[in-house]
């Protein structure tokens, strides 16, 4: 390789960074700089239920699938190849030869060792087995032949006397996987995080300290960890993959991520240059850099500006099992009573694609015929429906309600100012007040999947390009008996017999036409229910240093640095 001595830069930190030269224009080195507002929940594929902690784990696991960041189209991981029988059922999976796994105590001498298709089964099996680390068995719940038997079997810590039926070892680089019924959405789980290899190896040796301590196949691996400081994630020199020009894969040295609650100063860290890229802006500079960047002046428009219209919508979740929420009439009463548009435009300050007036999908986000969001009857402000629903309930002008908390994480500046700006639309037009509770964003999670809290935040931004990633969450049959134990990813404790029966209906069907019908009736008949407050879709912003090269924005804020790099500008012609 050709060294280039004119690609050094320094970096507002004071460090100097110098890339080498690889083939196609691409350069090797660089510490890519990003940071989140919230801290991370867990790193272990299973128990992995929240966007934050799947962007770090993504750089690090695989799957047998992946997404194409550019598009979200599927394209193979760790599976070289992969066959469907006629009957669609049985799927054949190849296994890429000479994926390693990262260097790592759990491995005699250290080193790690060759991904077999054994170690797919062993995380496949663990994931249809009963354990406190484990939120993932609903992508194979119903879906897998034998995974609700072995799931029932494993109850209490028991070991099953037999094996999942749908997983079978071929030979090392084989295993075939057999489905119930055909089911429309099968490979879209195989990328998802729940459906990462890891080895049994660092398994057995770190337990439940597998939230941080990671071990996997992916293009960098944990260097080091300070608790709601930052995460350090160093490149795999023995990754398996390389670019279309021939060149090894990846290109950066190391990833560093901070964890800064506060908007306006994780904008002032991106300036110094101590940031490399920031995802959401603050709300109140939000016009600013929009025009700076679009006329290319001030002190923002010499960065590149990314937006995309997400697969993220934003709403407000309620026990539908508790004692308060419990009462369809109240939701659609609180449903009814906010004024979303006024959210959006001088809350966010625009920062935002739409109001959420139609269903839980977010709307143009498709752009598939067969799936009119137009046609989802969802809500908006009228005080009128909301008075009514409100005394048809039991609260005639708010007289009688019990006092309750909406619950939120903090996330930087936007999520406390939606949740006043509610508590204050309640307040005037049901005549209900609320109080607040900002909470981390890990208790918020644990609090909202052991049914703690009655009203709280909630959103998602879809796992893949499919509007059933956005309806399997309400799928009653994920929901435990009891309210002591813990509920995901239902964690609205939501039941319907009728939207059950249309989502599976979905599941199961062989073309896409039919599977988004029963899909977009199953929205329907969600939103008359109203087990939350949709409130609006997103819209990403990205701002990043003009050095960042080949890192595309997509509407999941799917992320994976493997053909990230950097090239800055030249200081002198060799």
């Amino acid at each position: 390789m050709l060294s280039s001595c004119d690609t050094t830069k320094e970096t507002g930190s004071g460090e100097s960074s110098s890339l080498t030269a690889a083939k196609g224009g691409r350069y090797y080195g660089g510490v890519f700089k990003v940071n989140e507002s919230d801290y991370i929940k867990n790193l272990f594929p299973h128990n992995i239920t929240d966007a934050i902690s799947y962007r770090v784990a993504n750089q690090v696991y695989e799957g047998l699938m992946k997404f194409n960041q550019a598009d979200l189209s599927l394209i193979k991981g760790i599976a070289e190849d992969y066959s469907v029988d006629p009957s669609q059922t049985v799927y054949t999976f190849k296994i890429r030869k000479g994926v390693l796994f990262h260097d790592n105590e759990c491995f005699p001498g250290g080193k790690g060792r060759e991904l077999t298709a054994e170690d797919v089964k062993f995380c496949f099996t663990q994931l249809c087995t009963q354990n406190i680390n484990n939120q993932g068995f609903s992508v194979f719940q119903g879906i897998l032949k034998g995974a609700d038997e072995y799931y029932k079997a494993s109850e209490g810590g028991k070991k099953p006397s037999f094996e999942v039926e749908g997983i079978k070892v071929i030979d090392p680089n084989t295993i075939q996987l057999t489905l119930t019924a055909p089911n429309s959405i099968f490979l879209y789980n195989l990328a998802r995080p729940f459906t990462y290899i890891f080895p049994k190896e660092a398994l057995e040796k770190y337990g439940l300290e597998m939230r941080t301590k990671a071990v996997g196949t992916g293009p960098f691996k944990i260097f080091s960890i300070e608790d709601d400081i930052s995460i350090i994630l160093k490149k795999n020199d023995n990754y398996w993959g390389s670019d279309e020009h021939g060149n090894k894969l990846p290109f950066l040295d190391a990833i560093k991520i901070k964890f800064i609650k506060d908007k306006k100063t994780e904008l002032l860290e991106f300036k110094k240059g101590n940031l490399d890229m920031m995802y959401r802006l603050p709300t109140d500079h939000i016009i600013e850099i929009l025009e700076e960047v679009k006329g290319n002046k001030g002190q923002y428009g010499q960065y590149d500006l990314q937006r995309t219209p997400e697969m993220a919508t934003h709403f407000l979740s309620f026990l539908n099992q508790g004692k308060i929420f419990n009462n369809k009439d109240l939701r659609k009463a609180f449903s009814f009573a906010i004024d979303r548009k006024k959210i959006l435009e001088f809350v966010l300050n625009g920062e935002g694609y739409a109001p959420a007036t139609h269903g839980i999908t977010p709307i143009d986000i498709f752009k598939n015929p067969l799936y009119d969001v137009s046609k989802i009857n969802g809500y908006d402000l009228n005080l009128d429906s909301a008075k009514y629903y409100l005394k048809k309930a039991g609260y005639p002008d708010g007289k009688g309600f019990p006092k309750i908390t909406l619950e939120l994480n903090s996330d930087g500046e936007r999520n406390a100012a939606v949740a006043e700006e509610i508590q204050k639309q309640l307040k005037e037009h049901l005549n209900i007040s609320i109080e607040l509770n900002i909470v981390p964003f890990a208790q918020l999670v644990e609090n909202m999947i052991n049914g703690k809290s009655d009203f709280f935040r909630g959103g998602w931004i879809a796992d893949y390009p499919n509007p059933e990633n956005f309806l399997w969450f309400f799928y009653g049959k994920t929901v435990p008996a009891s309210l002591e134990k813990p509920s995901y990813p239902n964690m609205m404790r939501y039941k319907s017999e009728k939207f059950d029966k249309l989502y599976e209906a979905g599941l199961k069907a062989t073309t896409q036409e039919e599977a988004f019908k029963h899909f977009l009736e199953a929205e329907n008949i969600v939103m008359q229910d109203a087990p939350i407050m949709v409130l609006w879709y997103d819209e990403g912003y990205r701002l990043m240093q003009a050095f960042v090269k080949n890192f595309p924005n997509n509407a999941m804020q799917y992320r994976d640095f493997t053909n990230v790099y950097f090239e800055y500008p030249k200081k002198a012609d060799m």
